[in-house]
C-alpha cells in the first residue's frame, strides 16, 4: 500500500510508504536529529479499484472513501517524507458524496484555530485547476488520481492525498508539547500531541 501525494501547486506526485501512515491517533515523538516539524492539510481518497492511465471521465469509479488529514515533514520535505507516523489519514472514511455539499476541515494547534478549509474553495487560489460543477476537493482528488496513474499503477488500498495549502511550520526544537486537533463534518477526526 502506498500513499500517493500531490504537493500543493504541483502537477507531479510522489509516494510515501505505508509506515508513514498513523492509524491509531497516537502521540508523535520526532527523531532526535529533527529541529523542526512542518505540516500541510490534505484531502485524501482510498483507491478501491486497480488501474493504470485512468481517464478523467472514469476517475470516480476508482475510489470509495474520502477524508481530511495532514502530512508532517521532519525538516526538508524531499528528505523527510518517509519518517514513520507522519501521514495523519484518519479512519473511518466518508462516502465521496459528502463532498458534494460544502464541508469545512479545521485544524487547531494548542486549541488555537490555524486553518479552516472549505471543500468548495475557490479554484483561482489553486494553480492549474479548472472550475467544474463538482466539488473542488473531489475534482482535485480525481485529477491527482489520473496524474498518478500515468506514472504508476494504483492498487486497491492505496491512498491518494492532495495538499490543500503550502507547507508551514508546526513545531520547533524547544517547543515542549504541541497539541494538534482536526475536525471535519463537525466530527473530531484526530487529536494528538507532538513531542520534539
Amino acid at each position: 500500500m502506498n500513499i500517493i501525494v500531490k504537493p500543493y501547486g504541483s502537477q507531479l506526485c510522489y509516494c510515501r510508504p505505508d509506515t508513514t501512515w498513523e492509524r491509531e491517533n497516537r502521540d508523535f515523538y520526532s527523531p532526535e536529529c529533527v529541529n523542526e516539524v512542518l505540516w500541510t492539510p490534505v484531502v485524501f481518497a482510498r483507491v478501491s479499484k486497480a488501474g493504470k492511465c485512468i481517464g478523467k471521465k472514469f476517475a470516480q469509479r476508482y475510489y470509495d472513501g474520502v477524508g481530511c488529514g495532514m502530512l508532517m515533514y521532519c525538516g526538508l520535505p524531499a528528505i523527510s517524507s518517509c519518517v514513520d507516523h507522519t501521514s495523519i489519514l484518519p479512519m473511518p472514511l466518508y462516502n465521496p458524496v459528502v463532498l458534494e455539499e460544502e464541508k469545512v476541515f479545521e485544524v487547531y494547534i494548542n486549541e488555537e484555530p490555524v486553518t479552516a478549509l472549505s471543500s468548495n474553495a475557490a479554484t483561482d487560489m489553486l494553480p492549474g485547476v479548472m472550475s467544474t460543477e463538482r466539488s473542488e476537493w473531489r475534482h482535485l482528488l480525481e485529477e491527482a488520481l489520473c496524474n498518478a496513474s500515468e506514472l504508476t499503477s494504483v492498487r486497491i488500498g492505496d491512498f491518494v492525498a492532495v495538499e490543500l495549502a503550502p507547507i508551514a511550520s508546526l513545531a520547533k526544537q524547544g517547543d515542549k508539547e504541541v497539541g494538534i486537533r482536526g475536525t471535519f463534518c463537525d466530527n473530531e477526526i484526530f487529536n494528538f500531541k507532538m513531542h520534539l
